[in-house]
């Protein structure tokens, strides 16, 4: 049976090879961690979409040490990988049962956010829970039209009010899901990078509408990052992490990736743990995040 960790090997491949595979085939038949095996190895580590600070932690501890040999560079950096993704954060969803569970949901445009949610609202329906999805972004026409079709597909209500301020639209969604006993809403927002000040003073706004009408119901603040952009998600982090206190990372289009070295990167430079992955495009391809079947599938 192709079980779910089968699935994860098969999904985290591209970058296991990028990320373990180029730097065990390269470095573990050396008889010493030489300045020259080292910079290689960090090199490696770089071109994987790792970090230069990470990478260039990971070697420094080596040149440190006199213990580790380069045969055993595979289990010493299995252990590390763990290491950071553990100190990162507990990975598992905050979720409160009977009460109203809020997930507010940042990102880019481009970086699979309303489809995250339309898989959130799917996987929260399969349990049996009654979902209600805030379409925030309501300055972009197709955002709109995309929430919505997601809703229908998994089965989640919807507030949406075209051209509104995306914090009103919050509110009613908070008011309705109280008067009508929802157990979860999945916050929708903008993801305009180009004018930093606007995206902030807007998802400032409706993080102040969540605190005054429903503040002891926000179980997480998740920022959304497709798996691709490697590097440069590392810098989109940094500005959400700026504009909302994230307390999780989504990460989507994992499949087929080499750049999965971000769920480290991030862990290491944010201390934001992954608490969901996306490992396909059907409705059912998103999964909670396991640190240790991670690196295992990484490993393995």
């Amino acid at each position: 049976m192709f079980n779910f960790f089968d699935k994860l090997k098969s999904t985290v491949s591209k970058t296991a090879q990028a990320l373990v595979g180029n730097v065990v085939d390269t470095i573990s038949d050396e008889e010493e961690f030489s300045e020259f095996v080292l910079d290689d190895m960090e090199d490696l580590l770089i071109s994987a979409d790792l970090g230069v600070n990470y990478a260039s932690e990971l070697t420094d501890k080596l040149r440190k040490q006199t213990k580790i040999k380069p045969s055993q560079v595979k289990e010493f950096l299995q252990n590390e990988f763990l290491k950071t993704l553990e100190e990162a954060g507990e990975s598992e969803l905050n979720y409160k049962e009977n009460e109203l569970n809020i997930y507010f949901i940042t990102g880019v445009n481009g970086a699979g956010k309303t489809t995250l949610i339309g898989k959130m609202a799917y996987m929260f329906k399969q349990k049996g829970k009654r979902v209600l999805i805030a379409a925030g972004d309501t300055f972009r026409a197709a955002a709109e039209e995309q929430v919505d079709i997601w809703s229908k597909r998994s089965g989640a209500d919807i507030v949406r009010k075209d051209k509104a301020e995306p914090a009103s639209v919050i509110y009613e969604a908070i008011q309705k899901a109280k008067n009508e006993s929802y157990d979860v809403i999945l916050v929708d927002t903008a993801g305009r990078l180009q004018n930093k000040f606007n995206l902030m003073e807007e998802l400032t706004k409706i993080k102040m509408v969540i605190n005054k009408n429903a503040q002891e119901s926000l179980r997480e603040s998740i920022l959304v990052l497709d798996a691709n952009t490697g590097q440069n998600g590392l810098q989109q982090a940094k500005v959400f992490k700026d504009c909302v206190d994230l307390t999780a990372v989504a990460l989507t289009k994992l499949d087929g990736s080499a750049k999965g070295a971000i769920v480290l990167s991030i862990a290491k430079d944010l201390s934001l743990p992954v608490k969901l992955v996306g490992v396909g495009e059907k409705m059912e391809d998103l999964r909670f995040f396991n640190s240790r079947d991670f690196v295992k599938a990484l490993f393995d």
